[in-house]
């Protein structure tokens, strides 16, 4: 299964499109390499992903054939690690202090 299928399968990401986007920005990795939106996923990988402001480490337990119930979605995956990621404020630049410039 594709990996941007994968990831709106399992209900890591909610829409096929935002998967595919995370994965056009280099914030995926399968068994720590970067990989594309078609890469194909396989039982006992190990998913890496930077989402807004999360990062998530997970295992890969079941590649469904097709879609499966919000119920089933959780038995997909094993989460090993989840962190915040924290932003530095500094760096973005408010509109509002432009005025000032």
């Amino acid at each position: 299964m594709r990996l941007d299928k994968f990831l709106k399968v399992s209900r890591i990401i909610k829409r096929r499109p935002v998967a595919k986007l995370v994965c056009d920005n280099k914030k995926i990795k399968i068994n720590g390499k970067v990989v594309k939106s078609s890469s194909a996923v396989k039982e006992n990988d190990i998913l890496e992903i930077e989402y807004f402001n999360r990062y998530i480490k997970a295992k890969i337990v079941t590649v469904p054939s097709g879609n499966v119930g919000k119920a089933d979605a959780s038995d997909l995956i094993e989460i090993m690690e989840t962190k915040k990621i924290i932003t530095n404020d500094e760096d973005l630049v408010r509109e509002d202090s432009l005025e000032d410039l």
